[in-house]
């Protein structure tokens, strides 16, 4: 039987949430979850607290949310929980040295990428919007840089054409946890030993921003398609037509060509709209105020909106 262990787990979002459940179903004992401050949510921007902290509480396990683990207090306050392992996922601090060394078998973490590539802030996404064929989770041994330890265990998932931002990391999310717990069964038993990453294969994956959400139609057809599954749910691509916002929700490829960003078609398909290489066909789209819909419904009510000739910017 494996060794019971001393486990603080640190998380914030739901992806590190499913990991804590993951974990509260094993034989360690979860000693202190660190979370994230409550941030401000909502319309009324309301003190919310994390998935993880929420989950935490249910379970009645002791939760400490400090703005910074640089803090040397900060740093006792951990090491005074004596914990044989941390289990780090989608935190959002970063753990200085002097926090790394604190458990006796040091810190792991679950990263939503194959490992070296994309590492940073949005693996999930930057893999679809890349064209790559496959994502997965890699368990890491942490070391001071940007997910750059010794990989532990990894688990692979193929990227399908129709998969978003949201599909994928649902996917991911379902994968890692027990990938989590099969890593810790190595470590406690001294039978995992990490392979060393080739620092030459990494790539960055920087954080999203709203701005690059914005569709840019002078780009080619297939790369804005794989942008706008990215980027669902979150930020969510957009562009406007006279002056109307347009968020974008799904598309497809289709032939076509035209003065980028010109609507080439409208019927109960699709929204067909020339792109710097080839076309795309907007198949569900929200206005403002409203909720997002597939274009037949819209094409219903709004067809003069939506005149073959006009163009999106």
């Amino acid at each position: 039987m494996t060794e019971a262990l001393r486990i603080v787990f640190a998380g914030t979002p739901e992806f590190a949430a499913e990991h804590l459940k993951a974990l509260l179903d094993t034989p360690h004992r979860l000693v202190a979850v660190y979370s994230q401050p409550d941030r401000p949510a909502g319309r009324g921007q309301k003190l919310t607290p994390s998935p993880v902290k929420q989950l935490a509480l249910q379970h009645d396990i002791p939760v400490y949310q400090p703005q910074s683990l640089r803090d040397p207090a900060a740093q006792a306050e951990l090491a005074a929980l004596a914990p044989d392992l941390l289990v780090v996922v989608a935190y959002g601090l970063i753990l200085p040295q002097a926090v790394l060394d604190i458990p006796r078998l040091g810190c792991i973490n679950s990263h939503a990428s194959l490992l070296p590539r994309w590492r940073g802030a949005a693996p999930i996404q930057r893999a679809i919007e890349a064209g790559d064929s496959e994502s997965g989770v890699t368990v890491m041994q942490m070391e001071a840089g940007l997910d750059t330890g010794p990989m532990l265990l990894k688990v692979h998932t193929p990227i399908a054409a129709e998969d978003t931002g949201g599909s994928l990391h649902d996917r991911l999310a379902a994968l890692g946890p027990q990938a989590v717990v099969e890593a810790i069964a190595g470590l406690a038993a001294g039978s995992l030993v990490g392979e060393v990453q080739n620092d030459s294969l990494a790539t960055y994956a920087h954080k999203l921003n709203k701005d690059e959400a914005r569709l840019d139609w002078t780009r080619p057809a297939v790369e804005l398609e794989r942008l706008i599954r990215a980027f669902n749910p979150w930020p969510i691509c957009h562009s406007s037509l006279n002056e109307t916002p347009l968020k974008i929700l799904a598309g497809h490829l289709v032939e076509g060509q035209g003065q980028p960003g010109t609507i080439l078609a409208a019927s109960k398909d699709g929204l067909t709209v020339a792109c710097g290489q080839g076309a795309l066909c907007l198949s569900r789209l929200q206005l403002p105020g409203g909720k997002a819909l597939n274009f037949a419904d819209l094409y219903n009510s709004r067809r003069e909106q939506f005149a073959v000739g006009l163009v999106l910017v």
